[in-house]
C-alpha cells in the first residue's frame, strides 16, 4: 500500500497539466477510486481533489513568478476560461494572478511523499470473518454527505421505520451480525469532497430472497471482512475508528479494501449517556505482495 500511495503521487505529477479525472490515478495503481480516496484523506486530511487542485496552482504560480502568461496557464493546467483559472487562484492564493505577479508573490504546495513512521501504540482489535453472499434488506434514503457528527437526517431515517418494517426485517435476519446495521452507497461524484449526498440504508443481514414490498434489499458478494469492534463516546469513537483503518490498518495489515460495501452498527449504553458499542466491518482481500 505505501508503494501504491507514492506511485499514485508520481502520476499526479506528471500528469499536472490538462485535465486529470481522479478515477485514473486509483485506476493507476488498481485500487478502487472510493477506498483510494477514503485512505488518502485519513492519511493526508485533505480530499485528492484538493490535493490535485494545490499542486496544478502551485506549479501555476510558480511559472506565473517566471513570466508564463495567465492565458497559458489556464488552460495548460486544464482550466476551462481564464476567468475561471482566475477565480480559483485568488481563492487560493489571496491575489490575483496579476497581482501575483507583480508583487513576486504566491504560495506553494509540497508534493506529498508517504514514509512509514512509528508513532502510537494504541491496540487497535479486529478479527477475520468469511461470509457468504447475502443482502441487506431495510430501508433507505439519500442523505447529505458528513464525516463527523451526527447525521440528522440518517435520525430522521431511523425514526421514519415503522412497526410493520421492523417485524419485517426481524422475520428476514437470519445472518451475523444479527444487528441492524447501517450501509452507504451511490455517493455522489463529490464524495470524499464532504458535500453532495448518498444512499443509506438501514436494515438486516438476510440470505433470503423474500423480502417484503416495504424493505428494500442491497444484494452483497461473498467476502472476506475485517471486523473492527469500538467501544466509547458516539459517534466520535466510531468515527474515529474508521479513520484509523484507512490510515494505519490498511498500510500494515497485508490486506487491501475489496470491491464492496462496508457496514457498521451501533449498540447504545442505556446507562451512559452518549456511550456506545460498535462493529464496523470491511471487505478486504489479501494484498498480492501478502499472499506471495
Amino acid at each position: 500500500m505505501l508503494k501504491k500511495l507514492n506511485d499514485a503521487m508520481e502520476y499526479i505529477e506528471q500528469h499536472l497539466e490538462g485535465e486529470l479525472p481522479l478515477e485514473d490515478i486509483s485506476r493507476y495503481i488498481g485500487v478502487p477510486d472510493c477506498h483510494f480516496r477514503k485512505i488518502f484523506l485519513a492519511l493526508t486530511n485533505m480530499t485528492l481533489s484538493e490535493y490535485v487542485k494545490n499542486r496544478k496552482l502551485s506549479q501555476a504560480n510558480k511559472e506565473l513568478l517566471q513570466g508564463a502568461s495567465v492565458t497559458d496557464l489556464t488552460y495548460k493546467y486544464g482550466y476551462q476560461s481564464v476567468d475561471g483559472f482566475t477565480r480559483a487562484f485568488k481563492k487560493w492564493c489571496g491575489l490575483l494572478p496579476s497581482q501575483a505577479a507583480k508583487l513576486k508573490q504566491g504560495k506553494v504546495c509540497q508534493r506529498i511523499s508517504f514514509v512509514v513512521s512509528v508513532k502510537g501504540g494504541n491496540m487497535m482489535e479486529y478479527k477475520i470473518v468469511e461470509k457468504p453472499a447475502f443482502y441487506v434488506a431495510g430501508v433507505s434514503k439519500r442523505v447529505p454527505l458528513q464525516f463527523e457528527g451526527v447525521n440528522n437526517e440518517i435520525v430522521k431515517l431511523a425514526e421514519s421505520i415503522t412497526e410493520e418494517q421492523r417485524k419485517e426485517m426481524h422475520r428476514l435476519q437470519d445472518l451475523e451480525p444479527r444487528e441492524v446495521v447501517n450501509v452507504s452507497y451511490e455517493s455522489d461524484t463529490a464524495f470524499l469532497e464532504e458535500r453532495g449526498e448518498l444512499t443509506h440504508m438501514i436494515g438486516v443481514l438476510t440470505t433470503r430472497k423474500d423480502v417484503g414490498c416495504q424493505l428494500g434489499c442491497l444484494p452483497v458478494a461473498a467476502h472476506t471482512w475485517a471486523v473492527f469492534p469500538n467501544e466509547g463516546p458516539f459517534p466520535f469513537v466510531l468515527q474515529d475508528t474508521m479513520a484509523r483503518i484507512y490510515s494505519e490498518w490498511l498500510v500494515a495489515s497485508g490486506y487491501e479494501l475489496a470491491e464492496s460495501f462496508s457496514f457498521s452498527f451501533t449498540k447504545m449504553d442505556r446507562q451512559k449517556e452518549n456511550y456506545a458499542y460498535s462493529e464496523i466491518w470491511i471487505p478486504v482481500v489479501k494484498s498480492a505482495q501478502a499472499a506471495r
